[in-house]
């Protein structure tokens, strides 16, 4: 059956990818972005049927004009980065709280059947064991992780007051095609990709072991879609990743082995705010969702790579 959904931040990375997946499953899709960090080439491969609604979800009006007459509401856009959080909190919390809180309200005034917030890894911060397991004790240490964690606590909170239904999706360090390699705000795929492509050497801030949990994009995308409707999912919190974790040292492996490269990084401090290990347990989103990470990190690292070389001729 045909859908409307808005998706908020739908020119960005994993919000431009989900929106080619509902539109090839017959959905019909809005999408409200400001292109502060979105882009429209993102967008320029569309067809005239996606509406496009240039705004910021920090402002009610824009985000209640857009929430009106869709069935769901799949809320992307933020200010991502923990790096340009530590710099900026107040303007990081504006848009990943405020505008969270825009969002809700939006969908909740307009009457929409559910609404799926993206949360972050970054709430487990500091808490030290591993794997990361959505009933743990969330302990953010950077103002983003903070922010994630409102996030997805106003979305329970709305579902448990206002009996709409809400989602909240724990992403773990999301990469693939389309992800910005030029913002200083980079992240670390994309930002080590570029580098060796143009013949560089990728930083490592710290000694290269932290690891993290890598996850290509189809698997968030699928996620996504499988919290919009199945009916289990309504009130849960859930992690988003592929169960693994992989050393920056072994990622700088494997994007060298892939580009026929020998190649050493640059090591410099460790970044405030930073975490050291970043891994999932995906079972409850297994149980729950059904959802299994079609695309693992290897194969995803190949994929992104080819997307690269392609964009930069």
């Amino acid at each position: 059956m045909t859908k409307r959904y808005l998706v908020t931040g739908g020119a960005g990375f994993i919000g431009s990818h989900l929106v080619d997946e509902l539109l090839a499953q017959g959905h019909r899709v809005r999408i409200l972005d400001n292109f502060s960090t979105g882009s429209r080439s993102n967008l320029m491969h569309l067809s005239d049927d996606v509406e496009i609604i240039e705004g910021d979800i920090r402002s009610y009006e824009r985000t209640h004009n857009a929430a009106s007459g869709c069935d769901y509401v799949v809320h992307l856009a933020a200010l991502p980065s923990v790096p340009r959080s530590v710099q900026d909190p107040l303007t990081s919390n504006a848009a990943n709280v405020e505008g969270t809180l825009n969002v809700l309200l939006s969908a909740r005034d307009v009457g929409v059947e559910r609404v799926v917030v993206a949360s972050s890894s970054s709430v487990y911060g500091a808490n030290p064991t591993l794997p990361k397991v959505e009933s743990m004790l969330p302990m953010p240490v950077s103002p983003y992780g903070v922010s994630k964690l409102a996030t997805e606590q106003y979305a329970y909170s709305f579902g448990s007051v206002y009996s709409m239904e809400t989602v909240a999706l724990r992403f773990f360090n999301v990469f693939g095609p389309r992800q910005n390699p030029y913002s200083q705000y980079s992240a670390v795929i994309p930002n080590f990709v570029l580098r060796m492509l143009e013949g560089g050497s990728p930083v490592i801030y710290g000694d290269g072991q932290q690891s993290r949990d890598f996850t290509y994009v189809s698997n968030v995308v699928d996620a996504i879609v499988l919290s919009a409707t199945k009916p289990e999912a309504a009130g849960r919190i859930m992690n988003v990743a592929c169960g693994a974790r992989h050393t920056l040292l072994e990622l700088v492996d494997v994007v060298s082995a892939y580009l026929g490269v020998d190649v050493s990084p640059v090591f410099e401090a460790p970044r405030p705010g930073d975490v050291l290990h970043s891994h999932a347990d995906i079972a409850l989103a297994a149980s729950i969702l059904d959802y299994v990470p079609s695309v693992g990190f290897r194969r995803g690292i190949e994929i992104t790579v080819d997307a690269y070389r392609k964009t930069l001729g």
